[in-house]
């Protein structure tokens, strides 16, 4: 015990150098450790952003392909070279439809919306010129439009002059070239409005013929267009739907030449007007100021993110009908140095270019959509999030830096100090723990332990606080070594002079006894082993700890049998065995083995309710043979219940008498040594102890 206290005071003769070293190079490593820690973010979050960049890339081409498969997108597709062209005046729009059911309005206006051909005019009337994508479908230029109008007056049948009633004045520039119709309103037998158009302008000559393959409609709504307006004049809302013939068009069809879009297109401007009857303003004209697309790039642009190129080419034609670039949003400004670390720092995969391709069919033609990413944003991003950041990298390092300082000024050195004065005091200590070894052994005393002088290093903080507690444990350890000492010494005189007491009896008894079908023979002989092993120990635990075993080859069914009947001679009565019939060879040393048996069930003797047997019983296992010992009583107490195997612990007897606690300490060290377990549960009615032993094949 003396060695043991001790071993925290057994310091070299000098302070190494190594443990400063290990001290600051912790705070090293630590500083170290911020750094890399920062880095390694930095690096799993640019990858983290590569992935993302990627699939947001890949959802922006899915939502560009989604808006190019709309109708509205086929619009832009068919007619890329004319989307930044000014929208008045007017030219046709080659349209994602073969035709236009122009005699329904609800017909009419849905493929209008679907294809978002529709010039926007501040007065809030909509205009849609176009052709269809097929060209067998006639060839015909389609014209829809609405706006807020006025009670419509009619043509009268057989009226020359047309600027008597309501009529729309139509003007198709091709190649220098210019058409005009005028379409009077007139009301049909069914009630419908429609337009007759003549060619040229009013009056009409006698004799006039409508064009044949001019077809019109003119709806408008019952309500009036504005809430506000109760009166029968009040504006509502008009429709206009017509389709339009194009000579050009139709001579090519009745050649079988086609060509779409005719070359025609390019250069045709239509000018639409609804006016009044007389010489009043016109209510509409399609050439006025303001008008706006429906669609335009723009609306693809904002889907791009900055650095990205967006790329639309047709299908077996050089060069791309769209190209687009993100807008550059300038973006925070970064750290130059943390700009050139983020590019530096390695991830998987990012030096392959980001392309996302996809093909869109329209009625004429495919077109190959090429979105293509731009890493150098990441980066970008990236550096300004670490620029950010980096003012809380650079607080933690100072952090450590200051409280390295602090450390190493107010604590490393006081205890450098306290560590060269222990040192000193430490060859000291084991030259005194030394001598007083030889001298106990001797029979003599043993020297003084040195103490620690510490006053200079008291205060009211921690450290000083330690350097006084330090110095009283010293003492304290001078005292208890010194009693520990005396009181070994003491045992160890005691065990011999009982050794010596019991060995000349004994060796009566086995002159009386020593035949072996004598049954105090065997006890007897237990008894001069037991005496054996504590001869000479310092203490019972180091002499049962100490106690060699000689296993063996023991029938455990016969041995419990012979336990079980000789236990009475031992003063154990009612111990109840069931033999199995047949041999069970286990690995033990029979005597060991017996005196552990015999300490459990002495133990089952003194806590049993008198007069209720102890049960043996044996359970075997593949590999194992299991001892079961219980006895009807108490359970064990809670207090000691997991300490029962332990030396020096034990309850009392059913008299009151306090025992020494080493039979189960005894029972669990031989079983132990014999490569056994035991162990201790309480059961329903008592206390169940399970004794486990090797099977011998």
């Amino acid at each position: 015990m003396a060695s043991r206290a001790l071993t925290w005071m057994r310091l070299p003769g000098r302070v190494p150098l190594r443990m400063r070293v290990f001290f600051r190079g912790a705070f090293l490593l630590l500083a170290l450790a911020t750094v890399a820690l920062a880095v390694n973010l930095l690096q799993d979050e640019k990858q983290r952003r590569h992935q993302q960049y990627a699939e947001g890339l890949r959802k922006s081409q899915a939502q560009i392909a989604a808006r190019l498969r709309h109708p509205t997108g086929q619009l832009a597709l068919l007619n890329a070279a004319a989307l930044e062209r000014a929208p008045t005046p007017v030219r046709p729009w080659l349209l994602p439809f073969s035709a236009i059911d122009f005699d329904d309005r609800s017909k009419a206006q849905q493929a209008v919306e679907m294809a978002g051909c529709a010039l926007q005019y501040p007065s809030t009337a909509t205009l849609c010129v176009g052709v269809g994508a097929n060209p067998y479908a006639g060839g015909f230029v389609y014209v829809v439009g609405s706006l807020a109008a006025g009670p419509l007056e009619p043509h009268r049948p057989g009226e020359l002059d047309l600027a008597l009633s309501h009529r729309v004045v139509l003007a198709l520039e091709t190649n220098g070239s210019t058409s005009e119709w005028t379409a009077a309103y007139e009301v049909a037998a069914d009630g419908r409005g429609r337009l007759v158009a003549f060619a040229g302008g009013t009056p009409l000559a006698p004799g006039s013929k409508p064009v044949r393959d001019f077809r019109g409609w003119l709806w408008q709504e019952a309500r009036c267009a504005d809430p506000a307006h109760g009166d029968s004049d009040c504006p509502r809302r008009t429709t206009i739907s017509l389709r339009l013939p194009v000579p050009a068009f139709q001579q090519a069809l009745a050649a079988r030449q086609p060509r779409w879009p005719p070359p025609e297109l390019e250069s045709m401007v239509l000018r639409v007007r609804l006016l009044p009857p007389g010489d009043g303003a016109p209510l509409f004209d399609s050439d006025a100021p303001g008008a706006t697309a429906s669609f335009s790039l723009a609306e693809l642009r904002a889907l791009l993110q900055p650095g990205e190129t967006l790329r639309v080419r047709r299908e077996g034609r050089p060069g791309a009908v769209i190209e687009l670039r993100g807008a550059d949003d300038g973006g925070e400004a970064s750290s130059p140095w943390l700009d050139a670390l983020v590019r530096r720092l390695p991830v998987a995969g990012f030096d392959s270019p980001i392309v996302a391709r996809e093909t869109i069919s329209t009625p004429l033609s495919r077109y190959e959509l090429t979105l293509e990413g731009d890493i150098r944003s990441v980066n970008q991003a990236l550096a300004v999030v670490a620029t950010r950041t980096s003012g809380f990298v650079a607080a933690m390092l100072a952090a450590v830096l200051l409280t390295w300082l602090a450390l190493e000024l107010r604590i490393m050195r006081r205890v450098t100090l306290l560590t060269r004065r222990a040192a000193a005091v430490s060859s000291r200590v084991r030259a005194d723990a030394a001598e007083g070894g030889r001298a106990a052994g001797a029979g003599g005393g043993r020297a003084e332990l040195a103490t620690l002088d510490l006053s200079d290093l008291k205060s009211s903080d921690e450290l000083g606080v330690l350097a006084q507690g330090l110095q009283d444990l010293l003492q304290r350890v001078n005292e208890a070594a010194r009693r520990e000492q005396i009181r070994a010494a003491q045992e160890k005189e005691q065990w011999h002079a009982v050794g010596h007491e019991i060995v000349s009896p004994l060796q009566s008894l086995l002159a009386l006894h020593g035949e072996p079908d004598d049954p105090a023979s065997r006890y007897l002989r237990r008894m001069q082993q037991a005496l054996r092993v504590l001869y000479g120990q310092a203490s019972p635990s180091e002499a049962f700890e100490a106690t060699p075993i000689e296993a063996g080859t023991v029938d455990l069914d016969a041995f419990l049998a012979e336990v079980a009947a000789n236990a009475r001679f031992v003063g154990i009565d009612g111990v109840t065995f069931t033999r199995h019939g047949r041999p069970v060879p286990v690995r033990a040393d029979e005597h060991a083995l017996e005196d552990a048996v015999s300490h459990v069930l002495r133990n089952a003797a003194r806590h049993r309710t008198p007069g209720t047997p102890i049960t043996l019983a044996l359970q075997l296992a593949e590999r194992e043979a299991r001892v079961s010992v219980h006895n009807r009583g108490a359970p064990i107490a809670r207090e000691v219940a997991s300490r029962i195997f332990e030396y020096g612990v034990s309850g009392t007897d059913g008299g009151g008498g306090e025992h020494r606690g080493q039979g189960l300490f005894v029972a669990r060290t031989y079983l132990a040594k014999m490569g056994g377990t035991i162990a201790a549960r309480d059961t329903d009615d008592g206390v169940e102890f399970l004794l486990t032993l090797q099977r011998v094949a």
